[in-house]
């Protein structure tokens, strides 16, 4: 099963008096690229959510939003930041030395400055509030998996009937082939005719003639190769695993066959064929940037 790079899931977990909702979402980009958006106390546990996902997704630019919810009267203590107090109290008194003012400190003064005592929630050890993470965030990527699978198998049935199209054109180019060259020889022949007149036309000058243009005109080897690059893109879409980097190779090789064709061509119906290749081609390497 192939992946697209587009997905959502979402993941939630409550225990006691707190809920954490994890939401993923992602588009097309060549590596792997997250944005992790989580509040400040759950910080020290990016590096985890991004090990947890690169375990799962290897292309892709995911944005993941974590939301923490808390309900009621948690645990609470008061917390003093003594350094930080030692800190206000040598500023002050070096201050008040410079100035030749009285610097006289009493301990509820230096108390009633910025985050020296501060109410803080008794959140539990670390493993319990990563357990409180990891749950929903398992679970929002098992959806998010679960929805670029669900998109990838669209693609590839999109792209399996873009390919089998495609072969059509290569066979249709090469049955046109002989066509082309049997109409030259008539075109080549009523044209010697007309200036020989009734003189004996040179068949052996003419068949070099022939063979000289279809040397010209000849994609055998390039529609062998668009046919290999077809084929060898299919069984890649039968694949598992990351395969949109091999698949937009493919295409690009698919594309030069076709410019070749192309520049070859001289004949109309060819053309128009060799140019519904390449507006397939373009389809396809479209499809491809969506998948992983």
């Amino acid at each position: 099963m192939i992946s697209s790079m587009t997905g959502y899931g979402r993941g939630e977990f409550t225990e006691g008096q707190h809920r954490i909702t994890i939401e993923m979402r992602s588009v097309n980009n060549r590596y792997l690229d997250m944005n992790i958006r989580m509040p400040k106390k759950l910080a020290a546990f990016e590096n985890r959510i991004r090990q947890t996902v690169k375990e799962v997704i290897s292309r892709g630019k995911i944005d993941i939003f974590v939301t923490w919810e808390s309900y009621g009267d948690g645990e609470t203590y008061l917390s003093c930041n003594e350094a930080l107090a030692a800190d206000y109290f040598d500023k002050i008194t070096a201050l008040a030395d410079r100035l030749g003012i009285d610097g006289t400190l009493r301990a509820v003064d230096i108390a009633r400055l910025p985050d020296v005592f501060r109410m803080e929630e008794d959140e539990g050890d670390e493993e319990s509030l990563w357990h409180a993470i990891e749950v929903p965030l398992k679970e929002a990527l098992e959806a998010f998996r679960a929805s670029r699978i669900l998109e990838g198998e669209k693609l590839r049935k999109d792209l399996m009937e873009k390919l089998e199209v495609m072969s059509g054109y290569a066979a249709a180019i090469e049955a046109r082939e002989p066509q082309i060259l049997a109409e030259y020889r008539e075109r080549l022949m009523a044209k010697v005719r007309e200036i020989l007149g009734d003189h004996s036309i040179d068949e052996a000058r003419l068949a070099t003639e022939v063979v000289l243009y279809a040397d010209k005109i000849c994609t055998d080897e390039e529609t062998v190769r668009l046919r290999s690059h077809i084929d060898a893109m299919k069984k890649e879409l039968a694949r598992e695993g990351s395969i949109g980097r091999k698949l937009d190779f493919l295409a690009q090789e698919m594309n030069r066959e076709a410019n070749t064709i192309l520049s070859k061509s001289s004949d109309l119906q060819t053309s128009d064929t060799g140019i519904a290749l390449k507006t397939d081609i373009e389809k396809v390497r479209e499809q491809i940037q969506n998948i992983e």
